[in-house]
């Protein structure tokens, strides 16, 4: 019964959008009537409802992932695989709000709270903290819906081979297919740029249909985007 009851605790608060809400009552603004991908993110909290609003959405959102799956690793045993739904529940609550299911996030802050839930076991927090630097300031993956994908791609990958915990491996795993998967529904068609960090000239496009790509090369031959593009990747976030 703890099981399921840190389960649905865990799916109850990520099903709450805090990075919408905060917003929504302190500002009065809808955060996803606003931006290009309609994301209740903390991204847009931030650029939209301003610090106040955006520093306490990314406590929240952090929150809503850490308190159920700390709190539940001290009842429970984590190398059970009944402790797999704990860690997944947030994060799919957010993805998959009870309420309006199609409305959910793309669930990035909700994984880093539950990823620090798992404390003292802290090494797929670090992964998936050292990717998103790596990709963000090392090698340049835009947009943020590529850098996404593969950060979390590797996190689920260095989980697996590192950390001897079958319930947390497939947990991350979980996790990594609910982000990316939300990242897929939400790409608005940008092409993908790779360059090293972030005065490189070296860049790699893809999906440019021969007619644009002057426009783009244009656009993009300086290492800066298109307004277009530089506006997403302004709402990235969860």
């Amino acid at each position: 019964m703890l099981y399921l009851f840190f389960t649905i605790l865990g799916f109850a608060l990520g099903s709450t959008l805090f990075a919408y809400w905060t917003p929504k009552i302190i500002r009065h603004i809808d955060i996803r009537e606003l931006p290009a991908d309609h994301n209740p993110g903390v991204a847009n909290a931030f650029m939209y409802g301003g610090f106040f609003c955006g520093l306490l959405s990314l406590i929240l959102e952090l929150a809503k992932g850490f308190v159920p799956v700390f709190l539940g690793q001290r009842f429970l045993d984590t190398h059970s695989l009944l402790f797999i739904p704990v860690l997944i529940a947030p994060v799919f609550g957010h993805a998959f709000p009870f309420f309006r299911k199609e409305k959910g996030g793309k669930a990035i802050t909700a994984s880093f709270g539950v990823l620090l839930g798992l404390f003292p076991e802290m090494r797929p927090a670090v992964y998936l903290a050292f990717f998103f630097i790596f990709f963000s300031l090392i090698v340049v993956v835009s947009p943020h819906s590529f850098r996404s994908v593969v950060t979390f791609g590797l996190f689920a990958l260095c989980v697996l081979f590192t950390v001897k915990v079958p319930s947390i491996q497939i947990g991350s795993f979980l996790i990594a297919a609910v982000v990316i998967y939300r990242h897929f529904i939400k790409y608005l068609g940008e092409p993908l740029h790779i360059r090293l960090f972030k005065h490189s000239a070296y860049q790699h496009r893809t999906s440019c249909p021969s007619s644009v790509t002057s426009t783009i090369i244009s656009h993009c031959a300086d290492g800066s985007p298109s307004s277009v593009y530089t506006s997403q990747s302004l709402s990235e976030s969860t």
